[in-house]
């Protein structure tokens, strides 16, 4: 898996593993082993780590020789939200659908903030429909709007909320490109659906693999309603929570599942 950043990894591990999220503490050699077995070097798993406390996601705290990592309340939110987007994939929504619409015009001076704003708008589901303007199957209201005062350029963004007109579909292809998430899904079952695990170490490096490439969607699946484009034939499996709070999956077709 090294063709992923560590860093996303460690939230992976962290976000699927770490209970209680808020208190529970990590050796920091523990990490660095545990990335050993995904690729990574220890110099670039510190690294990893390093970043992920500047990035205010990680708290370090030495005792005596010893360091230990804690999840920040910024990691507990975006934990939190991801949990809520990601295990909420293939889930059924009834009702007609309201979408949302973003407008930005976000200064070159801030475009470490339009960076971060276009990258959470694709983890909500929005589409690119041109530059500046972004469209989601979804009320999005609340989540776009405290994302803007995160980041601090509610001035220059605008959001509406309303329903598509008829006849959508080769509209909503425009903005999203569903056959290649359609294949995603496809690759995604044929990559999982045979394998085992024999011992405790192979069991987690699976799940987590399985975690890590699941989360990927959530970047890529905007959820259209059925009415307007047919869901992908391999995807998304509805996924949800165990009673421990950790994700598991079930085949839509009856077969293997993955817990």
């Amino acid at each position: 898996m090294s063709d992923s950043a560590p860093q996303d990894l460690v939230l992976t591990i962290l976000g699927a593993h770490l209970r209680p999220r808020a208190t529970a503490a990590v050796w920091s050699g523990g990490l660095v082993t545990l990335l050993g077995g995904f690729g990574y070097t220890p110099g670039a798993s510190r690294v990893a780590l390093t970043r992920l406390v500047n990035a205010g996601l990680l708290a370090r705290s030495r005792d005596g020789r010893l360091v230990h990592y804690t999840l920040t309340d910024r990691a507990l939110t975006v934990l939190a939200e991801g949990d809520e987007r990601i295990f909420g994939l293939g889930a059924d929504r009834p009702g007609p659908a309201t979408w949302t619409v973003l407008w930005h015009a976000i200064p070159e001076d801030r475009r470490d903030a339009r960076a971060r704003l276009v990258r959470r708008l694709r983890f909500l589901g929005f589409g690119q429909v041109q530059d500046g303007a972004w469209l989601a199957a979804h009320d999005r209201t609340a989540q776009v709007t405290a994302l803007c005062a995160d980041l601090g350029v509610e001035k220059h963004t605008g959001v509406l909320v309303g329903a598509p007109v008829p006849d959508f579909t080769g509209f909503a292809r425009r903005v999203w490109d569903l056959d290649a998430l359609a294949d995603r899904y496809t690759a995604f079952v044929a990559d999982f659906a045979r394998v085992r695990a024999d011992t405790d170490a192979a069991a987690f490096h699976l799940r987590v693999r399985l975690v890590h490439a699941f989360r990927q969607f959530a970047l890529l699946d905007p959820e259209l309603p059925a009415d307007i484009v047919p869901p992908p034939p391999t995807g998304p499996p509805p996924c949800g929570s165990s009673t421990t709070g950790t994700p598991r999956w079930r085949s839509r077709r009856g077969g293997t599942s993955t817990e």
